[in-house]
């Protein structure tokens, strides 16, 4: 791993969870910019051990001391969806730039408070797609801004594996869990139309996004068979160029996401793997002005350190923000409840036009 820079980025993380077990904890001890600091959760035996493994400087049964705490220079919000945005605007309001985790929001009126206590605030809001910092999908995004010219049309799929937890348990710490943990009121899991529509299609969307631009308009059409849920998404964007989505939760398969992105004067096609695997998309881009093919390797691949460096620079250095804004997580909310809105009519719906709950 790179050394330590000599200006470094105090984060104190929300949550005790497997997110932060299995990307927050250990991005934070390897960032050269940034140290965990504090950790901070209502489930004592879990925080527990946490400290213990991890080691922060202090450890937090409330978060209002933690915020209070002022070497906390930032905070991860890595808990339940329900509490991403009530939680991160309570960060802002003590002062603190957050980093939450995806989706940001579950509902679009929490998603455009959340966009406005951002701008009120003039702190960094970065929303956790750490796909953005994946170095393959990274360097189709340069492709096609800089030398594809005109999108023409965009193909994506994030196809979740029946064997996912198989890849999964094999590379990620075991993780802890505690009976007094705070959870949702109910059980959110129990819609999984809801439930995958906001944990997978969240990633799915923003990569559309991140491609291609603004999405102006949506028409889904959604099935449940086989134990797989499956969303087919037309789209227009506000450029003019079309697009097709598809999630499928889980397909009978390896794992099988990515996209081909068509342009006036090129393509960027991209194979992308279980995020947990930590490798580069396998992405190729094709030039019509030399007729030759252009990829990268993509050697370093911590998507989640690489996300949490990103927003160290902004924070410490003032350097652009590469990830997604707060205004790119309230675009998401907006296009994930249209999707779910036109599985219902079966028409085309404008994301803009969206309120209530996903």
């Amino acid at each position: 791993m790179p050394g330590k820079e000599e200006r470094r980025l105090r984060i104190g993380v929300l949550g005790c969870g497997q997110i932060a077990q299995a990307a927050h904890f250990e991005s934070c001890r390897k960032a050269r910019n940034a140290d965990l600091y504090a950790v901070c959760d209502r489930a004592p035996d879990l925080l527990g051990r946490m400290a213990a493994v991890h080691q922060p400087a202090v450890a937090y049964d409330d978060f209002g001391a933690m915020l209070a705490d002022p070497d906390v220079d930032a905070v991860i919000v890595a808990v339940a969806d329900q509490f991403h945005v009530p939680m991160a605007i309570e960060a802002l309001r003590a002062g603190k730039p957050v980093l939450v985790e995806k989706p940001m929001a579950v509902a679009v009126e929490e998603a455009e408070q959340l966009a406005a206590a951002s701008r009120a605030s003039g702190l960094t809001v970065q929303v956790g797609t750490m796909k953005r910092f994946d170095p393959g999908i990274a360097f189709a995004r340069r492709f096609i801004r800089e030398e594809m010219g005109e999108i023409v049309a965009l193909e994506a799929w994030y196809c979740d594996s029946s064997r996912r937890y198989a890849m999964t348990d094999s590379t990620q710490p075991l993780i802890e869990t505690s009976l007094h943990a705070l959870r949702p009121a109910g059980d959110p899991k129990a819609d999984r139309r809801r439930y995958y529509l906001l944990g997978h299609g969240s990633h799915l969307v923003d990569m559309a996004i991140f491609l291609c631009g603004e999405i102006g308009a949506v028409r889904a059409r959604q099935r449940h068979a086989a134990g797989s849920w499956t969303w087919f998404i037309e789209t227009e964007f506000a450029s003019g160029a079309l697009g097709h989505l598809n999630l499928t939760i889980p397909a009978h398969m390896d794992w099988h996401e990515g996209f081909t992105v068509y342009g006036a004067m090129g393509s960027a096609a991209a194979k992308i793997h279980n995020p947990w695997y930590f490798k580069s998309a396998e992405v190729e881009c094709f030039s019509e002005r030399d007729g030759q093919f252009r990829r990268v390797l993509g050697e370093d691949a911590h998507f989640y350190r690489l996300q949490l460096e990103g927003f160290a620079d902004t924070i410490l250095h003032g350097a652009p923000m590469a990830g997604a804004s707060a205004e790119d997580g309230l675009a998401a909310t907006r296009v994930l409840t249209a999707i779910s809105r036109s599985v219902d009519t079966g028409a085309w719906e404008r994301p803009s036009d969206m309120t209530g709950a996903i």
